[in-house]
């Protein structure tokens, strides 16, 4: 209970507070520091929710290894600006082991992967993007195990949904306020990595959820992981 009232104040109370506190103290890039603010303020409440459960040192192990894993793909393929494996790593935690790890792999992985490729006002939506393609496969977990072609849209899907929210961040940051105009040139210029982006996620969504997804259901099934999300899945 107390952990809906602190999302309820969080989504009701601050995210306003700071859209006009932002109006008032920044007035030349308001925008862009509302946006920033607001996306931090989203990824609060699973983050503060994840570390008020009673999670065991097995679940943190399973976590950390496949935060790292997602980690390390991002650095092998920094070559390849668009062909990435942590979408696909993070939706596989997800149908496996829940939303809400979902979620922390992919935040985690903006974050951790940010201090070597840069740190900045647009990890924040890193971190909302991928954490939020976690969640979301979560909640679809039992179709997207199922079958096949959906989990493949659905990589189609996060690559779109990841490019759409970082061009909506370059938007708010490149002027004041929101310019339709900026934000579809935005979307057009990045539309070959876009594609690259949504291909690569299908490709490594194939090549890895059944080996990996196998070995974390025995796992689970094992040693009882994430027993608290599944049931609240």
């Amino acid at each position: 209970m107390k952990r809906r009232w602190i999302t309820f104040l969080l989504f009701f109370a601050m995210i306003p507070a700071v859209a006009v506190g932002g109006a008032l103290v920044f007035r030349e890039r308001h925008y862009a520091w509302i946006s920033l603010c607001v996306a931090v303020l989203t990824c609060l409440p699973i983050l503060y929710d994840f570390e008020r459960r009673e999670t065991g040192s097995a679940d943190l192990m399973v976590l950390s290894v496949l935060t790292s894993l997602s980690v390390a793909g991002r650095f092998l393929f920094a070559w390849l600006p668009g062909f990435k494996p942590v979408t696909a790593i993070t939706v596989i935690t997800a149908l496996w082991l829940g939303a809400e790890p979902g979620f922390i792999v992919g935040s985690m992985t903006a974050l951790l992967s940010n201090f070597y490729f840069g740190q900045g006002p647009w990890t924040p939506f890193q971190m909302f993007s991928w954490g939020l393609i976690g969640g979301l496969a979560g909640l679809l977990a039992r179709p997207l195990r199922k079958h096949k072609l959906l989990l493949c849209l659905y990589g189609v899907f996060a690559g779109v949904f990841y490019s759409l929210i970082m061009d909506l961040w370059s938007t708010f940051w490149m002027g004041e306020g929101f310019s339709l105009s900026r934000y579809l040139t935005l979307i057009a210029a990045a539309l070959p990595t876009t594609i690259e982006y949504a291909v690569s996620n299908v490709i490594f969504l194939l090549a890895l959820t059944g080996p990996v997804g196998d070995k974390l259901d025995r796992i689970r099934v094992k040693y009882g992981l994430f027993r608290e999300s599944e049931s609240d899945n």
